[in-house]
């Protein structure tokens, strides 16, 4: 059985403090092991240690919480972004935020991204000469080999910031250029890390890592825009889905 996750609730609100309190108190293995309202008092927190996990506001007197991200020690805790402000998305990830909890916290997706921190814990716990538990679908590859006619350009999935179907060609975008690559879509799916990627539109996929905004659709969707600019289209349906998953409040187009 797995040890109870220490949970450092960081926020500047008490109503918000007691009521992520009163959350965790309903999980089970989950224990909060202390409060803090700005971000020295989270730094302090974090070097006493006997923190697994910080849910972190980012608003907060001083140091916001993007401050406080970015100056953990080594051997940091796993840090949940629990915020009203989606725009800073983008910036939680490249810190190496876990997850991104949008506010008023759902119980729901707040023990949906425990579950996926304990994962993290669990996964970078295990020895490396420990094989990882099979999995019935393929690995995801730690670099994406695209040929070019320069050559196969080997790319880190995390710089890849969507994929999209034009035609019969399929176009990788990347933070070093684009590339075009004889894989389809659904190999695209199954070779990327399916937690950094989803499949939005049966003409893309798409690493929310580097969405930068989302613009409301007639259709219920969105128009995502990325941080270099570029727009992927989001269907009405990867909308709910995706809109359960960053826990936003329904629309009515979520209704029936």
């Amino acid at each position: 059985m797995s040890p109870p996750l220490r949970v450092l609730i960081a926020d500047d609100e008490l109503l918000a403090r007691k009521r992520l309190s009163r959350l965790l108190g309903a999980l089970p293995d989950v224990e909060v092991c202390g409060e803090a309202s700005d971000g020295e008092a989270v730094l302090a927190a974090v070097r006493a240690g006997g923190v697994d996990v910080v849910l972190l506001d980012i608003h907060m007197p001083g140091l916001s919480g993007l401050d406080a991200l970015a100056l953990l020690p080594e051997g940091r805790p796993r840090v949940i972004l629990c915020t009203a402000h989606a725009e800073h998305a983008v910036e939680a990830f490249e810190h190496g935020a876990v997850d991104y909890v949008l506010k008023p916290v759902e119980p729901a997706r707040l023990q949906k991204a425990l579950e996926r921190t304990r994962a993290r814990i669990e996964a970078d716990a295990r020895p490396r000469d420990t094989p990882a538990p099979e999995k019935t679908a393929p690995r995801a590859l730690a670099r994406l080999p695209i040929p070019t006619r320069q050559g196969i350009v080997l790319v880190d999935p995390e710089t890849i910031s969507h994929a999209s179907l034009d035609d019969e060609l399929v176009t990788v975008f990347t933070t070093q250029g684009e590339f075009l690559t004889d894989f389809t879509l659904n190999e695209l799916a199954e070779k990327l890390p399916e937690e950094l990627f989803h499949r939005v539109h049966r003409r893309a996929l798409l690493n929310l890592r580097h969405v930068a905004r989302l613009e409301p659709l007639e259709t219920g969707g969105y128009l995502a825009r990325t941080a270099r600019g570029h727009a992927v289209e989001i269907s009405r349906q990867s909308a709910r889905e995706l809109r359960r998953m960053l826990g936003l409040r329904r629309g009515a187009e979520d209704e029936g």
